[in-house]
């Protein structure tokens, strides 16, 4: 099942955005980790982890593998983000959760970076 997990705003949209390969780039071939804690989601490789940042989702990338140790982990990806979001604000929460909406009410977000 397709995930969502929040960037928080002490870390910052700039941050998020340099810490990954962002979306419509190449894939550098790097792995990148998003740590949070609570239960062991159920999430297999190549179902969505969303990311909520300053109230709106900014879109999604592909799950490689899940980092998982007692009630803290980590969703890991690579490449392959994709920038969408939804007509509503979705306010940030800690942990993870799994997406709430249905896919087809997600638009393109051409300007994801911007808060």
């Amino acid at each position: 099942m397709d995930v969502v997990v929040t960037v928080p705003k002490t870390f910052g949209l700039d941050e998020w955005i340099t810490e990954g390969d962002p979306v419509g780039s190449e894939w550098s071939g790097q792995l990148w980790d998003f740590y949070c804690g609570g239960a062991k989601p159920t999430i297999v490789t190549g179902e969505r982890v969303y990311v909520v940042c300053f109230d709106r989702l900014r879109g999604y990338a592909p799950l490689v593998r899940l980092d998982w140790n007692g009630n803290r982990g980590s969703f890991v990806r690579g490449g392959g983000a994709v920038a969408v979001t939804l007509p509503e604000a979705v306010k940030g929460f800690q942990g993870w959760r799994y997406r709430w909406w249905d896919k087809t009410k997600e638009i393109p977000f051409p300007n994801w970076y911007i808060i």
